[in-house]
C-alpha cells in the first residue's frame, strides 16, 4: 500500500475534485497534505472548500493557476515536494466543447502534457530509479472516450476508443498521453474512466442540478431529442472511494473503469427527479410535469453509455455504497438546502450560456 505524503489535486475547486478533497479529509489517521491547484474558471468555486481551508490550515493549501503554466506547475512541485498527483482539471461539458472546442484541446491535452512532463522531470531528479514505489500520477478520465454503445454491451478497460465530440476526443488524447508516459519513461501512472457523476457541489449546467433548480423555479426542463439517451449514473462519493483505493493499491500502468451500474434514460431520470423534488419541496407535481420540453438534439449525441467495473471490484475490492435512489434523494436535498450557493454560482455568464444552449433549441 502506497504512503501518500504530498498530494497535488488539480481542479480541486470543481465538482468531483472538491468532493475528493472532502473525502480525503474524512479518512482517519492521515497526516498527508493536499495542494489544490485550480485556475478558478467558471466551474471552480472556493466556497466548495471554505470549511476545509479553515479546519486544516496545516494540511490543505491552495495555489491559483493554470495547469498549462509550466513555471507555476514546476514551482508548485518544488514548494510542496509533491509525490502524488490526482488530475481532475479539465474542460468537461460536451455542449461547450461543440461551441468552443479550442479551450478543450488546450486545457485537456496541453495541460495534461505539462503536468506529466513536470512530474516526470521532478520525480526522476528526486527519486531516480526508485520512483516506482515513491510516486504516482493518477489521471481521471471519462467513459465518453469509448464512444457510443448499442442496446447491449458494456465498456471494458480494453474497449477501443471511439470519441464523438471535441470534449471526448480531447480526453482520449490526454489518456493516451498519460499511458505513453508510463510505457516510454516507466513513469508510475494509473488511469480511471468513470461514468456520469452526480451529487453535491455540481455546477448547475449539468443535467441533474439543472433540472432540480429549474423545477424549483418553474423554468422549462429541456430534454434533448427524444429523451431516450441512456447514461450510467455514479454517486460522486462512490467515485472518490474508488479513486482512493486506486491511489493506495492500484497497479502502475493499469486502467480502471468506475461505473454506477445504474442505467437510466434521460427522460425517465427527469421524471424520477420530479417525483423527488415534489416529495422534498412540497411543490405540486402537476406544476412541474408540464415544464418538460423536448429541444433540438446535440450534434453527435452518443446514445448509450454503460460501464463494466468488474476489474476494480475484483482487484481492489471496491463497490458502490449508495443506491441511485439514496444518492439522488441526498442530491435533491443538498440543492434544496443550499440555494445561496446555487444563486452565487449562477452568474451572468451562466445565464448567457443557458440561453444560448437550451432556450434557442426549443
Amino acid at each position: 500500500m502506497r504512503l501518500l505524503s504530498s498530494i497535488l489535486v488539480t481542479g480541486g475547486y470543481g465538482f468531483i475534485g472538491s468532493n475528493f478533497i472532502r473525502y480525503f479529509f474524512d479518512q482517519p489517521d492521515l497526516s498527508s497534505k493536499i495542494v489544490n491547484l485550480d485556475a478558478l474558471t467558471y466551474a471552480g468555486n472556493p466556497e466548495n472548500l471554505k470549511d476545509i481551508a479553515s479546519q486544516y490550515p496545516d494540511r490543505y493549501f491552495f495555489e491559483k493557476g493554470d495547469i498549462r503554466d509550466r513555471k507555476l506547475v514546476e514551482s508548485t512541485f518544488r514548494k510542496y515536494s509533491i509525490d502524488t498527483v490526482v488530475h481532475f482539471a479539465a474542460e468537461s461539458h460536451v455542449d461547450r466543447s461543440i461551441s468552443g472546442p479550442e479551450a478543450f484541446i488546450s486545457t485537456n491535452v496541453l495541460g495534461t502534457f505539462t503536468l506529466l512532463d513536470v512530474a516526470r522531470t521532478f520525480w526522476k531528479e528526486k527519486f531516480g530509479d526508485a520512483w516506482e514505489s515513491k510516486v504516482l500520477f493518477h489521471h481521471v478520465s471519462t467513459d465518453e472516450v469509448y464512444g457510443s454503445l448499442g442496446d447491449t454491451g458494456y465498456f471494458r478497460e480494453d474497449t477501443a476508443y471511439d470519441p464523438h465530440s471535441p470534449y471526448s476526443a480531447s480526453k482520449a488524447a490526454s489518456d493516451h498521453l498519460a499511458m505513453a508516459y508510463h510505457y516510454t519513461y516507466g513513469m508510475p501512472i494509473t488511469l480511471s474512466n468513470c461514468s456520469n457523476n452526480y451529487g453535491p457541489y455540481q455546477f448547475p449546467e449539468k443535467l441533474i442540478p439543472l433540472m432540480i433548480l429549474n423545477m424549483l423555479e418553474g423554468r422549462p426542463l429541456p430534454v434533448y431529442g427524444d429523451g431516450k439517451n441512456i447514461r450510467d449514473w455514479l454517486y460522486v462519493e462512490d467515485h472518490n472511494a474508488a479513486l482512493w483505493l486506486i491511489l493506495q493499491k492500484g497497479k502502475s500502468g493499469e486502467k480502471y473503469n468506475i461505473g454506477g451500474e445504474n442505467e437510466w434514460e434521460n427522460i425517465h431520470l427527469v421524471q424520477r427527479l420530479i417525483d423527488l423534488v415534489t416529495e422534498e419541496s412540497g411543490i405540486r407535481q402537476r406544476d412541474i410535469d408540464n415544464l418538460i420540453v423536448y429541444v433540438q438534439d446535440r450534434p453527435g449525441h452518443d446514445r448509450r453509455y454503460a460501464i463494466d467495473c468488474s476489474k476494480i471490484k475484483t482487484e481492489l475490492g471496491w463497490k458502490q455504497q449508495s443506491t441511485f435512489d439514496e444518492g439522488l434523494r441526498k442530491t435533491v436535498r443538498w440543492y434544496l438546502t443550499n440555494k445561496e450557493w446555487c444563486d452565487r454560482v449562477r452568474s451572468g455568464e451562466y445565464q448567457r450560456w443557458i440561453e444560448e444552449n437550451y432556450r434557442k433549441r426549443v
